[in-house]
């Protein structure tokens, strides 16, 4: 059946934005609906609504570049909003905000497209304690996050980190543990990403032989502002898509903030009164909007979200900062001063954040052993420059050993990852959960005391004495 298709004509282009004006009122699209123009070497441009600015005029910002978009050229009204290809021929496979392939291996053809907002909205919330019974943990492999950062089903956790910090590394093993251990399916929407990176990721994916297992959306830096701010939605949608297969995923979304960046551009170019810091009037809502639609559901699957999150210039009371966060439960800070001491990964454990670290989510034995590793974490931290002055031997015989064990903590929580043995040289270990508590507990009573810090460097489980 051919799709109902009304002619508008467009009237002007500024930029990613163009008007369009429709002569019969039964044409005029709605609000998010598609309109399609094409240029004058005959390339399709999708163009989606915004704004009525009168009875048959509408302005609309641009998915795609809008260079030899003519004046009064034709356009067609779709009447559907923006849908992407849904379905298991989604895997290793990379689309932009429309759905359209970018990885130079054909179009993605599925058996049904489906819109990308709004495909949640008949699903009930799963209130996770409305009968007492307690958040199900999502064992990682990875002994900071298992110990210190808990993942619950369905949470999402903040990575902030700048460029080389591992934050990459981090994800793939990740994808790897989750993979391989669960059983479950990954979903990594690149939104503003750096094409390079975007490029290097597909490839380390390939190379792990981990794509097959992986969907994958990007809104390229070099995209109009409408694309890298719909292309968060393309993940989502993928993501749901699998939670509906009852399929544990993990939703990774990087960068978070450059969402909000796309959202203040198109806001700017609409002509919008701004809030009082410069971003879009809507910021709230916009951020809602996506973050709410991460979450568990009845009698499905579940996806647990990592964000990774730009802060402008380290200023974590950013209003966009501050709009992300409130919604996380948990923020992982990345450091470059332990990337230099080779402790990878380099996750700071006394800036980083986890509001499921609670005895009533990972009960009483694993909340008591994570409080006193943090413990000798702070001592060390306190002791550090006392020891640079003086050295370990001054201090007090108490203080001697909670700063040796919190080094031995430290260079134990280092670990060799699967995805990067190939760097390191080292088989990647995967630690469980009850395994890495009673290996810190055995550390903290002074079991390996005998032992010098460097045999806890690089491993899996701790040393068998």
């Amino acid at each position: 059946m051919e799709e109902k298709r009304g002619a508008g004509r467009i009237v002007s282009v500024q930029g990613p934005v163009a008007d369009c004006f429709f002569d019969k009122t039964e044409n005029i699209p709605g609000l998010y609906d598609v309109v399609e123009a094409f240029t004058v070497d005959g390339k399709r441009v999708v163009l989606q609504t915004m704004e009525h600015l009168s009875k048959n005029l509408v302005r609309t910002v641009a998915l795609m570049d809008t260079l030899n978009l003519q004046l009064n050229s034709t356009c067609y009204n779709t009447f559907q909003s923006i849908t992407i290809p849904l379905g298991d021929e989604c895997f290793g496979r990379v689309m932009d905000a429309t759905g359209r392939s970018l990885d130079n291996n054909g179009e993605i053809v599925t058996a049904q497209r489906f819109p990308i907002k709004g495909l949640k909205k008949s699903i009930p919330f799963n209130l996770n304690n409305k009968k007492g019974e307690r958040p199900e943990i999502l064992e990682t492999g990875i002994k900071y996050f298992d110990l210190l950062f808990p993942l619950v089903k369905g949470s999402k956790t903040g990575i902030l980190g700048g460029a080389g910090c591992g934050k990459t590394v981090v994800i793939l093993e990740l994808i790897n543990n989750i993979v391989k251990r669960h059983g479950g399916a990954c979903v990594f929407a690149g939104i503003g990403e750096r094409i390079r990176e975007g490029n290097e990721l597909y490839y380390e994916l390939k190379d792990s032989k981990l794509l097959q297992n992986v969907m994958l959306a990007f809104g390229q830096m070099d995209q109009p502002p409408g694309a890298r701010a719909e292309v968060v939605y393309v993940g989502l949608c993928l993501a749901e898509y699998l939670q509906a297969k009852n399929k544990d995923v993990l939703l990774f979304m990087d960068n978070v903030y450059r969402y909000i960046q796309g959202g203040q551009e198109i806001s700017t170019l609409l002509g919008r009164v701004p809030a009082e810091t410069g971003y879009q009037p809507t910021l709230a809502s916009e951020v809602s909007a996506v973050q709410e639609r991460i979450r568990s559901v009845e009698g499905g699957g579940s996806i647990t979200a990592f964000q990774a999150v730009y802060v402008p210039a380290d200023d974590m009371t950013d209003p966009a900062v501050v709009a992300i966060f409130s919604y996380l439960d948990g923020c992982i800070v990345l450091s470059r001063d332990l990337v230099q001491r080779g402790m990878y990964p380099a996750i700071d454990p006394l800036q980083s954040s986890c509001t499921n670290l609670d005895p009533d989510v990972v009960g009483k034995k694993h909340f008591d052993v994570a409080q006193q590793v943090l413990v000798h974490f702070n001592k060390h931290e306190a002791l550090k420059r006392i020891v640079a002055v003086i050295g370990v031997e001054e201090l007090s015989r108490e203080d001697q050993k909670i700063f040796t064990r919190a080094e031995k903590l430290y260079n134990f929580m280092t670990q060799p990852f699967h995805v990067s043995e190939v760097f390191t040289g080292k088989k990647g270990e995967y630690v469980t959960i009850p395994e890495n508590i009673e290996d810190c507990m055995r550390i903290i009573n002074g079991d390996f005391d005998q032992l010098a810090k460097e045999e806890f460097y690089m491993i899996g489980k701790a040393p068998r004495i």
